[in-house]
């Protein structure tokens, strides 16, 4: 496939991918957003909440350290990453300065450190992957070749026990905040609601008694689980940043304050209004670490195609090495050596086959279930499965170059993209929490200068409500995890969205244009008619015709020819050959004459052509030009040489029409060959004869009547309407597949999954949608209730711990309305349940 066309400023700039912790919400977002771009040299940047990462485009040459001041001084955590480089060819100290020279001079490493002895490099990075390939050359240039140590199935490990860790420490915070609530709920909740408990523990142990217990549990709760909100939100605070972690540190703070104060100095208060809302922030800090332990588990089901997708990688390979057999992990395997694949091996990385033979289940790569058979020459993928064969091949793409690599950086990019309508998002959620903030305090004056008696306690109660309901965590969750999810699902049935805001551009389509050749058909010509003459026998006059054809490399001939060899026939060498252009050849063989050509030929022949007319018509009428064969003088046979339509395009073009799309097939073939098979297929348009370079001239046309095009092409001659088209979707088939040339890359040649992934995008904007509805309702309608709105109609307030518990539930329900996208059930199946390419690996 040829690759899309990129602007001319892709090659003036770098990507760094940063993953970054501390981020909570939203507005978190948009400080570190901001905080980044002030950086010189920072052409663009997108953090991605739910990713924890954020992509920095910047000029060539940039480090990254003002980058990562930049984050730091927002108040987050940049991740350093490091790996191991093993680093052939050092002798002496001077050789360990001069690569340690190299790798520190790469934009993306923050130090190195050579030591000659181990012979290997540790390395800082802050960038992504990229970084590492860029350090491998630089050592490599200055003559020192550099291979990585770490494994992808090693950092993948490091980050499921980064996640466990992080589960496990949510999990022991929530246990001590339920465990130190539940007596403050007693002692509080439980006194006013039930007349004989208060009773009862004010007679046994003293109401002052019982302030102070509650003390101890409070402060247990809020400065030991409660930790986190002051470790994360006064800093934001005091830079005049806030987040989330502030509004809840404010609320739970101001609470917990008033409680203490009517503990041990209720005389500074007015008479009385010495209450004590111990149990309030206690409840609070316990249903928010709920909200976020649930948070966190779906948050990692959001990411789990990726992770997938690295379970693929083999870990080791079997080499051949100095004439033995030799297992190496895979990341040393290099390109050209001679890897062995055993019956039911996963294949380790791309190759050609070169000796051997079987059938491997490529149902990752094409979603097809069928093992495809393999054998001298073939192409194999890393991460496959060998089924009942064995074989060598060739490595021709190792480490990030292999398939399954470009397929994991496809997916992970798309899922850390940001969508059009995330920038009204970012606008909002920029000012979001400092509105709040003056919301409560607005909530507060209000009632303590208009309230009922007791005043203050009416306000400081309201003001916290405020402060505690208040989400963005929701809404900074609506977009990227459904685009996680979505694009997960994606690639589980073979169809990887390059960029994330294709999800949103192919929804919009309205216009649907298709290239012929390779895309609706099959895109080699085949033998499909076959008739014969009365006295002849189909076997013996296709083995004469076919032999004919063998002096002939015309695409026809080679159909012929193909279809012959697939019977099994015997080809013999003709005894002599005369071509005759435009209308045929003549030739003899194994002592027989045997013609075959067009109409005229067969005229001139003195042939009869009527006992074939009605055939010879219908022929015309499906586009095929029909030849004739004539034996030892005598007609013998019609025959019809076409690029046949695939078996799945019209179930896809149906499926297109349902959709509400406008079809519209374009073509070199001459007209008539292009209506006969748009009539086929129900074509609403045919743009027939056209060159590879004008058809982006004819999405031009069509997008000039304000409809979205999305265009889909075979991704060899397509390219410029790839890239002209609103949404550009190559078809891939087998191994051959670009990722690069278009927004969406469908990995089988199946056209099913065109509409599949119109069906997607669709289901996937819905569910951003819905998110979206509900983050910014929650927040419209509650923040307003949190406030006091319905007392004086309805005298409804909202106590501060339900507050807490809808915050809790709110981002929680974001994310699990995302992760019903996992459910989606294609348009169409690309065979039984054979929709899921990657499956079984991506099954649970």
């Amino acid at each position: 496939m040829t690759e899309k066309l990129s602007s001319p400023a892709a090659s003036s700039s770098q990507t760094l991918a940063i993953p970054i912790s501390g981020m909570t919400c939203a507005s978190c977002v948009g400080r570190v957003e901001k905080a980044i771009r002030a950086v010189e040299g920072v052409k663009d940047v997108a953090v991605n909440l739910a990713t924890e990462r954020a992509q920095v485009t910047t000029l060539p040459g940039i480090r990254p350290e003002p980058v990562l001041t930049a984050i730091r001084n927002a108040g987050y955590e940049p991740a350093e990453e490091s790996v191991d480089l093993a680093i052939k060819g050092m002798t002496c100290a001077s050789c360990v300065g001069r690569v340690e020279r190299a790798l520190n001079a790469v934009p993306g490493v923050l130090g190195a450190s050579v030591n000659l002895a181990t012979e290997r490099a540790h390395v800082r990075y802050a960038g992504g992957a990229g970084v590492i390939a860029s350090a491998i050359a630089a050592s490599e240039k200055v003559g020192y070749p550099a291979e990585q140590v770490r494994t992808d199935a090693a950092q993948g490990d490091k980050e499921k026990e980064a996640r466990a860790a992080e589960m496990a420490r949510l999990g022991r915070s929530l246990i001590i905040a339920a465990i130190a609530t539940i007596p403050l709920l007693v002692f509080e909740m439980g006194s006013h609601m039930i007349e004989e408990l208060h009773h009862l523990l004010a007679g046994k142990i003293g109401e002052d008694n019982i302030k102070l217990i509650c003390f101890v549990f409070a402060t247990i709760v809020q400065f030991g689980p409660g930790r986190v909100f002051y470790v994360k939100g006064l800093p934001a605070l005091l830079r005049g940043a806030p987040d989330m972690n502030s509004l809840v540190m404010l609320g739970t703070s101001t609470a917990y304050g008033y409680s203490v104060v009517s503990t041990f100095a209720p005389s500074v208060l007015p008479i009385g209004m010495d209450y004590t809302y111990y149990e309030a922030g206690a409840v609070i800090v316990a249903l928010i670490l709920l909200g976020r332990y649930f948070e966190a588990r779906a948050k990692g089901r959001t990411g789990d195609a990726i992770r997938r997708l690295m379970t693929l990688q083999a870990k080791t390979a079997r080499v051949i090495k100095d004439g033995q057999e030799q297992d190496v992990p895979v990341e040393v395997v290099r390109v050209g050596d001679i890897v062995v694949v055993r019956p039911g091996e996963r294949v380790p990385v791309d190759g050609e086959v070169i000796s051997g033979s079987s059938f491997v289940d490529e149902s990752m790569i094409t979603g097809e279930p069928i093992p495809a058979q393999k054998g001298v020459g073939s192409g194999v993928v890393g991460g496959t499965v060998n089924k009942t064969g064995a074989f060598q091949f060739r490595a021709a793409k190792v480490g990030s170059d292999t398939v399954l690599a470009q397929i994991v950086r496809t997916v992970e990019a798309a899922q850390g993209a940001k969508l059009p309508i995330q920038a009204i998002v970012d606008k909002i959620t920029m000012w979001f929490v400092p509105a709040v903030m003056a919301c409560a305090a607005v909530t507060f004056a209000i009632w303590f200068a208009f309230g009922p008696d007791p005043a203050l306690s009416f306000a400081l109660v309201n003001a916290v409500a405020v402060l505690i309901i208040a989400c963005p965590c929701a809404m900074g969750l609506a977009t990227p995890t459904s685009i996680m999810v979505g694009t997960g699902k994606a690639a589980e049935l073979g169809i990887l969205f390059r960029r994330g805001e294709a999800l949103q551009a192919l929804r919009n389509a309205k216009v649907i244009a298709l290239d012929k050749t390779g895309t609706l058909t099959k895109g080699r010509p085949e033998l499909t008619d076959l008739q014969m003459a009365e006295g002849f026998a189909e076997t013996d006059v296709l083995g004469l015709v076919a032999s004919v054809e063998t002096r002939s490399e015309h695409p026809i001939a080679e159909a012929i020819v193909a279809e012959a060899r697939r019977r099994g026939l015997t080809l013999v060498e003709p005894d002599s050959f005369e071509s005759k252009p435009g209308f045929g050849v003549v030739a003899k063989v194994g002592g027989r004459q045997v013609v075959v050509g067009a109409d005229r030929l067969m005229s001139q022949q003195g042939h009869d052509l009527s006992v074939f007319a009605a055939t010879a018509v219908r022929l015309a009428a499906q586009g095929k030009s029909p030849l004739y064969a004539a034996v030892d003088g005598r007609l013998a046979a019609i025959i019809a040489v076409a690029d046949p339509v695939k078996e799945t395009t019209p179930a896809a073009l149906k499926a297109l029409r349902d959709l509400g799309l406008r079809i519209v097939m374009i073509t070199g073939d001459n007209r008539r060959t292009a209506e006969a098979i748009a009539r086929s297929l129900g074509v609403d348009e045919v743009v027939a004869e056209v060159l590879p370079t004008d058809k982006a001239d004819v999405v031009k046309r069509l997008q000039k009547s304000g409809a979205a095009v999305a265009f889909v092409g075979d991704g060899i001659n397509d390219a410029p309407a790839l890239a002209q088209a609103d949404v550009g979707l190559a078809i891939g088939t087998g191994t051959d597949i670009a990722i690069e040339s278009a927004d969406v890359v469908l990995m089988s040649g199946d056209l099913r999954n065109v509409p599949n992934a119109i069906a997607l995008s669709q289901a996937t904007i819905r569910n951003i949608g819905q998110n979206l509805f509900w983050a910014f309702g929650y927040n419209a309608v509650l923040i307003p209730v949190a406030a006091g709105a319905l007392y004086p109609t309805f005298g409804i307030l909202l106590s501060p711990m339900v507050a807490g518990l809808a915050m809790a539930l709110s981002s929680v329900s974001v994310l699990t309305n995302a992760l019903r996208l996992k459910g989606f059930a294609p348009p169409l199946r690309t065979g039984e349940e054979r929709g899921a390419a990657l499956r079984p690996a991506l099954a649970k």
